[in-house]
């Protein structure tokens, strides 16, 4: 009985999400033909038109304010809607139910909701809003590419397609900061353990002319990349938050793994693709793989998807045109044995980096760091874990105040520093000097705030001097503000 009077918390969820252009229908009686895509597909067809019509007309009465910057968001007690124009008059909608806490009554009455409106950040949905067209993009190039191939109904049945599964990964009660930057983190590797990478890449490269860009990582890690940073920063995503972690689970548990090892001269070959065939000496795999789309000169260009693995270790390759039996068989063969040498290095470096950062135990203190620059992402606030999913080791309190200081960064060019007091007596610590910026958590209830800031300018020093190859070695400058 008790646990029935218990209040009950309830975290941000989808409740609608489409996507409409209000060129398609300007007549009346033709409002239906603007809306391209609706989720869920089960509302009443007067209820989405209405919905839509909302959406277009708030979005045009805030154009007579400022005509060149819609709405991005519109604030109600209950949900928040977010607004985004990837492409000229194609308009994606996102409606998130806010968090709330449902109180017990006595006396069998109703119980009381409370919405907490103000626990959710623009910045942080409007950035997922911006990852879906981007995922979408990746694999299907912009809408205006599906008008021109066919009309209306094509891009329909596309965004139908792709929208339905991509919806379910999206769990927005654990968006947060990282959602915002959209970055990479990088793996720090010893100068001749890199050369050896490179020199990989380049080797296979010349040897196969149909690959275009490779791209290099450990784990969830990246090495090495030949695309351009907005190409990689998607793909990394869409790598590291679904296509890993459906193949590493099945691993875990002792399935899909080889257990006997191709032998290739005297060389054990763990070898496998991620994408395509999943086994070469099968006479009836399939050799087809995802279809990609990344920057070119002239727009974009249309691309396969090779995602290879040898151990941890991952190599995913790029090539342009129809691929056969024969190319992949030559890939498998020129690719695994030289990964499973390469993975043997890399796993060395792996240990020597874990054994230089001592044993794993609770700090006093968590950060996040990213750099605007090369998109380069630290954080030991977050643990990923399973698809989709960035699971976080601070109370979602705290996180909500780092993400309050990023907006006040972003309002600013200039450099700052903001230190805040939390009610639960942890210090937020957040600096943003030449395009990055450091978010610290300290757990030191006792410290006053020279404390704090020498244990930052400690801190910042310690994260930036981790040898790498993409060379991030810079310290942060001393801020200009300081915020109670």
């Amino acid at each position: 009985m008790a646990s029935g009077m218990q209040e009950k918390q309830y975290t941000p969820s989808l409740l609608s999400f489409f996507i409409y252009n209000p060129t398609f229908g300007p007549r009346e009686g033709e409002e239906e033909k603007k809306i391209l895509f609706y989720h869920p597909s089960d509302v009443e067809k007067n209820e989405k038109i209405r919905n839509v019509g909302l959406c277009e007309a708030i979005v045009q009465f805030t154009r007579t304010f400022c005509p060149t910057k819609p709405a991005k968001s519109l604030h109600t007690q209950k949900n928040r809607q977010f607004f985004f124009e990837p492409e000229e008059n194609f308009w994606m909608v996102m409606v998130v139910r806010n968090p709330m806490i449902e109180k017990p009554n006595k006396d069998g009455k109703p119980p009381t909701v409370e919405y907490q409106e103000e626990e959710m950040l623009d910045t942080v949905y409007g950035a997922v809003v911006r990852q879906c067209y981007s995922m979408y993009k990746l694999f299907n190039g912009t809408f205006s590419r599906a008008m021109q191939a066919g009309g209306v109904e094509l891009l329909m049945q596309k965004l139908e397609k792709f929208f339905y599964r991509y919806l379910q990964t999206l769990h927005l009660q654990s968006c947060d900061l990282l959602d915002v930057f959209g970055g990479i983190s990088f793996f720090p590797l010893d100068k001749m353990t890199y050369l050896k990478i490179q020199s990989f890449v380049n080797r296979v490269e010349e040897s196969l002319s149909l690959i275009k860009y490779t791209a290099f990582l450990y784990n969830d890690q990246l090495i090495w990349s030949g695309l351009e940073q907005d190409d990689m920063r998607i793909l990394y995503k869409y790598l590291t938050t679904s296509l890993f972690p459906r193949h590493s689970e099945p691993e875990l548990a002792g399935r899909d793994s080889p257990m006997r090892p191709e032998v290739a001269g005297n060389l054990l070959h763990y070898g496998r693709f991620l994408t395509g065939p999943t086994n070469l000496k099968d006479p009836e795999a399939k050799f087809r793989f995802p279809k990609i789309f990344v920057s070119a000169e002239d727009g974009y260009e249309e691309l396969h998807l090779i995602v290879y693995k040898v151990h941890s270790l991952v190599c995913f390759l790029i090539a342009s045109v129809e691929l056969t039996r024969e190319f992949c068989e030559q890939l498998d063969s020129l690719v695994g044995p030289q990964l499973t040498l390469l993975a043997s290095d890399i796993c060395e470096q792996f240990t020597i980096n874990r054994r230089i950062s001592g044993p794993e135990k609770e700090p006093q203190f968590k950060f996040i760091y990213f750099n605007h620059m090369n998109l380069a992402e630290k954080s030991t606030i977050h643990m990923r874990k399973t698809a989709s999913v960035c699971l976080t080791s601070v109370h979602p309190d705290l996180m909500k105040i780092l993400g309050d200081i990023n907006c006040d960064f972003a309002r600013v060019d200039e450099d700052e520093e903001i230190i805040v007091k939390a009610m639960t007596d942890y210090w937020v610590v957040g600096k943003k000097s030449d395009q990055r910026e450091l978010y610290v958590i300290l757990n030191q209830k006792n410290a006053n705030l020279i404390e704090v800031n020498g244990t930052t300018n400690f801190l910042q020093l310690k994260v930036l001097e981790t040898p790498q190859h993409h060379s991030d070695h810079e310290s942060l400058k001393s801020g200009k503000l300081i915020k109670m």
